[in-house]
């Protein structure tokens, strides 16, 4: 069968404007570039990372993402005056179809088949929390501070996935807590409540994140795209079915010529070297 159709949705050719999208390797970065604001979401640039995840769904050479922020700050969150401002000028119908909108990027996130690696220094706050938290993983350093901030700008905690998605990371009741208040996390407190899956300095944040995308690019992609796309299902599945549908998943796996390639690599005492197939 031709492979047309997953090049001509190849990321490496998508001419991003609003986010900084750097294709390379197998390895597609996300940075939110717009340091001066510490890096605010606008309509523009959640259209953008929509239509970049969209896309992922498609694309055979990508394997992971990482996305960052520039200047020291992860984001900010909405803009205040391109996103707030004018939202208060819309109606209700207006409303919902950009909250849909904003939804509709997690779905994207959560739906693309690579794995992705949320870098996290300074301000993680808002969306740009919800965004953090959409990702597979989570790398972040002491400085990292993290803030879902709908309840104290007079909206629910529920935006995005919030509701949903937070509990399952890190527990009801500290959902719950972050979600009412709107307080701040911290780095070290985010890493010990498993926010974050990894802590680093700043400095090492960076190299830090590229090595663990690097280990996404030289695994098995086809094995690595099932389990992101178990771990999505099975949140609404009795352990019964999980189990039945894991038995599917892995025997998929075995099909594969990476399953074959790991055996051969095992039994040469080598470390295997997986192309997805």
């Amino acid at each position: 069968m031709s492979d047309a159709p997953y090049r001509a949705a190849a990321l490496s050719a998508y001419a991003a404007r609003h986010v900084v999208l750097n294709v390379a390797d197998g390895l597609a970065e996300i940075t939110l570039h717009r340091p001066e604001r510490k890096n605010p979401l606008t309509f523009d640039s959640y259209s953008e990372l929509l239509a970049i995840f969209q896309a992922a769904r498609t694309d055979k050479d990508v394997k992971v993402f990482v996305i960052s922020g520039a200047g020291g700050n992860f984001s900010s969150g909405g803009d205040v005056h391109e996103i707030i401002a004018p939202l208060l000028k819309l109606n209700t119908a207006q409303l919902l179809d950009f909250t849909r909108m904003t939804g509709d990027l997690v779905k994207a996130m959560r739906a693309c088949p690579q794995p992705i690696i949320a870098a996290i220094d300074g301000v993680c706050a808002g969306a740009g929390a919800i965004i953090a938290m959409a990702s597979d993983l989570r790398i972040g350093t002491p400085a990292a501070r993290i803030a879902f901030l709908f309840n104290r700008v007079g909206l629910a905690g529920c935006d995005m996935g919030a509701c949903a998605m937070l509990p399952r990371i890190i527990g009801q009741g500290r959902a719950s807590e972050l979600l009412f208040t709107g307080r701040m996390l911290a780095g070290e407190e985010a890493e010990r409540w498993g926010f974050l899956n990894h802590l680093v300095k700043s400095d090492e944040l960076a190299v830090e994140t590229r090595k663990w995308a690097r280990g996404f690019v030289e695994g098995p992609h086809f094995a690595q795209s099932l389990t992101k796309r178990m771990l999505h299902l099975e949140w609404a599945m009795s352990v019964d079915d999980a189990i039945e549908a894991e038995a599917v998943a892995q025997a998929l796996c075995m099909t594969t010529e990476d399953f074959s390639r790991a055996y051969e690599a095992f039994a040469e005492k080598r470390a295997p070297v997986f192309k997805g197939d």
